[in-house]
């Protein structure tokens, strides 16, 4: 096996789970989010000559997945269906706890992307600040100001009364 060949393998078995959770939240389905990382496994092994610093391997191959997901829906209009009362079982989380992160994503979900993708970068992939800042090219005090914006957001939503169709509040 040659050198190339083993620096890009170390690189994939440490980041695959970190790349597929970050392709999985900018797109919420999983084919999709193999799908885009897949391709963008095969761009870096293209590109794998270009990084010369491994320890900036994770904002460089984030940067690459974040890209090839916006490459794949440039210009496509999502089709929305509406699923009305569908309901899926998941027997892993209890139904309230389910209920609670399903509003959680929808929340974050409904951030601006100034706010959310710095707060997915940091909860869900777990990048510092330092390279969230690296990989949105921004500078780490825009960072934590984003950061605390978003949290301030999603508090406030989630404080919020929720008001019904029939005009009550729960």
């Amino acid at each position: 096996m040659t050198d190339k060949r083993r620096k890009f393998g170390t690189l994939v078995a440490a980041l695959l789970p970190q790349l597929y959770r970050y392709a999985y939240w900018l797109n919420q389905d999983g084919q999709i989010a193999e799908d885009v990382v897949q391709d963008a496994l095969l761009r870096a092994w293209r590109a794998i000559d270009s990084l010369k610093d491994e320890t900036r391997a994770k904002a460089w191959l984030l940067t690459i997945v974040r890209r090839e997901h916006a490459r794949r829906f440039e210009g496509v209009q999502p089709v929305f269906v509406d699923l009305g009362a569908l309901e899926l079982a998941d027997t892993a989380y209890p139904a309230e706890a389910a209920a609670d992160a399903a509003d959680l994503r929808r929340l974050i979900a409904e951030l601006e992307p100034a706010y959310r993708e710095p707060l997915v970068l940091q909860v869900v992939v777990g990048l510092s600040c330092e390279e969230i800042a690296e990989l949105l090219d921004l500078n780490k005090a825009t960072v934590l100001t984003r950061l605390f914006r978003a949290r301030r957001l999603l508090t406030q939503r989630v404080a919020a009364p929720v008001v019904t169709d029939a005009g009550g509040i729960l």
